[in-house]
């Protein structure tokens, strides 16, 4: 293994850009309703070939919004059932259809390809554009699959904090606790993307919130595939993810751990 990533045990999947909410504190910047999405059998060969050499504890799939293409999420899972991972979750708005019956058949088949957690981002943010009731639809069909469920908010200051988003968020929170379903502890947002645009007002005079995503390049132990399946400067539909891995190496100056 590849001494830069010899710590390595977690494997995300960004399955599209495409995203049915326009947040205004996304730190990736505006999304398009429409657009590319990962190769759901290049992504499960790219779990398999990684499984069989690496211990891989954690595998999550996310957006944009991911169930925009729901049938590539459920490959990237079952891959991930299949070498025994044990966390397998996806992280979603819960709004990508209002037909109820789509609904239940998506839910369903997150239960059946292994998805075992479903963190749902629902918060003032998301909620500005995203409407609540086909999401608690969607929240209701994943309980009822017996996957565990958890609202995942993304606060501007804090639980406590007294501005609207977060107050807002509390509010919307309890909505979903009457359903059954408890908060995660979330994240703070970070100053990038639409945030850095709509939102730095909130930190004038303050040490602006750091990226909790940035990790040491000479000590990989997360890696996240694109939707075009690019990776460490390689492409998992073009080359095998162990040859990627083996030929990465930290941009220059940053090779000592």
């Amino acid at each position: 293994m590849n001494r830069y990533l010899q710590n390595l045990n977690r494997l995300e999947f960004l399955i599209t850009l495409a995203c049915t909410g326009r947040c205004r504190h996304c730190s990736q910047g505006e999304h398009a309703a429409g657009g590319g999405h990962i190769d759901g059998e290049a992504a499960a060969r790219a779990v398999r070939q990684l499984c069989e050499k690496t211990a891989i504890r954690s595998l999550m799939t996310f957006g944009g919004e991911p169930l925009l293409y729901p049938e590539e999420v459920f490959k990237v899972h079952t891959a991930a059932r299949q070498m025994n991972i044990p966390s397998r979750q996806l992280i979603t708005n819960g709004f990508f259809s209002r037909d109820i019956q789509k609904i239940k058949e998506v839910a369903k088949g997150l239960a059946e390809s292994g998805v075992n957690a479903v963190l749902l981002s629902v918060d003032a943010f998301h909620q500005e554009s995203i409407p609540l009731q086909p999401v608690k639809a969607f929240a209701g069909a994943v309980k009822a699959e017996g996957i565990l469920l958890k609202a995942h908010p993304a606060w501007l200051k804090g639980e406590k904090a007294q501005n609207p988003y977060d107050q807002r968020t509390a509010e919307i929170l309890r909505e979903f606790e009457e359903m059954g379903i408890p908060a995660s502890e979330g994240n703070l947002i970070f100053l990038s993307g639409n945030a850095l645009s709509y939102l730095s007002e909130y930190f004038e005079g303050e040490k602006a919130p750091a990226n909790p995503y940035e990790q040491d390049p000479s000590d990989i132990r997360s890696l996240c595939v694109s939707p075009d399946g690019s990776l460490l400067g390689g492409n998992i539909c073009k080359d095998s993810i162990l040859e990627i891995i083996e030929g990465y190496l930290p941009p220059k100056g940053q090779e000592g751990f």
